[in-house]
């Protein structure tokens, strides 16, 4: 299967920019993933259109600020360092320039931290081990800035709106964007429609937003990233399963987190561990029922996710509509309800 299969036009005026003031006021593009019907409304609509034979899962992972910048102890040469995961005593991480180092090489954080590369690997992951006083995070507050997509170029002045007003566990090197259309209030409003929401943690690293970079689908390998399920919510889902309840999911990652689980265990269950699934048509779903999910990257892995869900050619007649409706693209754009 051909990456260009998934390919669309954009143009770069669609991307967000900045968030809107007011979460819920993103449109909604509603998809029937059977036949392609399309209906547009706003996010706040999404309590009406959510059946009351529902249930709810939510990914609420923290984000970190985990883009830090720092020099060459020896040569003084600015680096920038992405935090990934936490890997034992070290952190996986992307550096870049990736040629300045090697293993050995000293980075110096400000003063706060020193980091040592460890090991290092292709497109520019490296292993770095900190040495510093006192509290990791408390450094990585002063020192980190929120890990934007390369394509958001406009500086975020309330850290905050990258996080989903819901996010409860740090981790996470990209935000669950689905998530951040939701407020409080929304959230209160689906409860009492006697709708109830779960939460899944899965830290978002490498293998959401790595670049596809291969010719075919099945060339691409996906990063492992981590995930957790209690077996409240575990338990949870299985009855709401067994009683005939749609499971919604809100974001890939979730879904990922979901599928994988069905996947491996034909069933929900208690679990804390990796998870490389990639989902691309021909992906039998069985976790979920609906979801609710952003517009995606031409030819990125979530672009297939959603198309595997649905169908390419519904899911592209989609993203071409919501090209002509002008629809805001991306990490800060509009979303999208495939049900």
């Amino acid at each position: 299967m051909r990456v260009d299969y998934f390919n669309y036009d954009l143009p770069s005026e669609l991307i967000a920019q900045i968030p809107l003031i007011d979460r819920s006021a993103s449109r909604l593009m509603v998809v029937d993933r059977f036949n392609g019907d399309i209906s547009h409304h706003h996010f706040y609509d999404i309590v009406d259109l959510l059946d009351k034979n529902s249930v709810l899962v939510i990914n609420d992972t923290k984000v970190l600020p985990s883009r830090i910048y720092g020099e060459k102890v020896d040569t003084k040469a600015k680096i920038e360092i992405l935090l990934l995961k936490e890997d034992g005593d070290s952190w996986e991480a992307l550096c870049r320039p990736a040629r300045r180092i090697k293993i050995g090489t000293k980075i110096d954080f400000s003063g706060l931290l020193l980091g040592e590369i460890v090991s290092k690997e292709d497109e520019g992951i490296c292993h770095i081990k900190f040495s510093y006083e006192g509290i990791f995070l408390e450094k990585l507050e002063k020192l980190g800035e929120m890990p934007l997509p390369p394509y958001i170029h406009k500086k975020l002045k309330d850290q905050n709106r990258y996080q989903t007003v819901y996010a409860s566990n740090l981790g996470s090197a990209a935000a669950p964007t689905a998530g951040l259309h939701f407020t409080n209030e929304i959230l209160e409003k689906i409860k009492e429609k006697g709708i109830p929401i779960y939460h899944v943690t899965l830290h978002i690293g490498l293998g959401t937003f790595r670049p596809v970079s291969v010719d075919t689908v099945e060339e691409h390998h996906m990063h492992s990233e981590h995930y957790y399920v209690t077996e409240e919510v575990a338990s949870a889902l299985n009855k709401a399963k067994e009683e005939g309840k749609k499971i919604i999911s809100v974001g890939t990652t979730t879904t990922r987190t979901l599928e994988a689980m069905y996947a491996k265990y034909g069933r929900f269950v208690c679990a804390s561990e990796d998870t490389n699934i990639f989902i691309y048509p021909g992906f039998k779903f069985k976790a979920i029922d609906g979801l609710i999910t952003n517009f995606h990257l031409p030819k990125s892995t979530l672009l297939m996710l959603v198309s595997a869900f649905s169908s390419r050619d519904i899911i592209i007649n989609a993203y071409n509509e919501a090209v002509k409706e002008k629809y805001r693209f991306f990490s800060f754009g509009d979303s999208m309800f495939i049900r």
